[in-house]
């Protein structure tokens, strides 16, 4: 059985355009490029803040990503970045349509 690919959506109560490109340009090996097992990103202003979605080829995936690059380098701290941590839905996802 062939892995299910993962959805990750953060909200960021009060978050910022400015806030996210600061988090961004941390936390996504280079400019227009995705973390390894990422194969798709899209962020922008929501109702009483920011959010993002991201979709991962697996859990796994996900798990190694958050686990081993995000969480470390969003604890040692992000100038400009968010202040807070995010409200966070990680589901399975059932259908990927273009």
């Amino acid at each position: 059985m062939e892995p299910t690919a993962c959805g990750v959506m953060h909200f960021f109560p009060g978050g910022t355009r400015e806030q996210y490109e600061a988090s961004i340009a941390t936390t996504h090996p280079a400019e227009g490029q995705l973390p390894v097992g990422q194969t798709f990103h899209v962020a922008g202003p929501s109702a009483g803040g920011w959010t993002i979605m991201a979709l991962f080829e697996s859990k796994g995936a996900w798990e190694q990503y958050r686990d081993n690059v995000l969480l470390p380098l969003l604890q040692k701290g992000v100038e400009g970045g968010f202040a807070t941590a995010p409200e966070e839905t990680v589901i399975d996802v059932y259908k990927i349509m273009p």
